[in-house]
């Protein structure tokens, strides 16, 4: 992108210069849900928008995202803006996992959905906030994994499918 800016749209690249100097200054973390704002507290947290008894607990604001295109999620987020990797020197101070703990028993919430990625550190950041959250007498559910919609069992690793079979569920009435 750098070459073809400075190639072939010098003032794009300025203005991409000055979008991101303005960035640096502008945004920040949310003081509730931690994902990056221009304000103090994005338009996701604010006080009656949506159901402060939930909070889904994703890696990244793009998971976010995606989370919110789906239109299903009516609850809140926290953003831990990384994932435990200890190869990587990623442990739970530098995901500031007290600021998530104090955010879950401060804001009366009764139930905590873990969104973290279906990776080898994903799982285990899941793995190590159940057990830093549940103890605290809160409900703590992981999403589910499979297969998906429209997808064809010849054409799906093995994997996925028999993780799809170990999470199946009852067909319904």
């Amino acid at each position: 992108m750098a070459f073809h800016l400075l190639q072939r749209d010098r003032g794009g690249a300025d203005r991409l210069a000055r979008a991101l100097g303005a960035a640096l200054v502008g945004v920040r973390h949310c003081t509730g849900c931690n994902n990056f704002t221009e304000q103090e507290r994005c338009d996701l947290c604010q006080p009656g928008q949506r159901d402060e008894t939930l909070l889904c607990v994703v890696e990244s604001p793009a998971d976010l995202l995606m989370i919110e295109q789906t239109q299903s999620w009516r609850g809140q987020y926290y953003v831990l803006m990384g994932r435990l990797s200890p190869l990587d020197g990623i442990g739970p101070e530098q995901l500031s996992l007290d600021r998530l703990v104090r955010r879950v028993l401060d804001g009366g919430v009764r139930e905590v959905v873990l969104a973290t990625n279906f990776t080898v550190e994903g799982e285990a950041t899941a793995h190590y906030l159940a057990d830093l959250l549940r103890p605290r007498g809160l409900k703590v559910s992981r999403i589910a994994r499979g297969l998906p919609v429209g997808g064809e069992l010849e054409y799906t690793d093995a994997g996925t499918v028999a993780q799809a079979l170990v999470e199946r569920r009852p067909v319904q009435d």
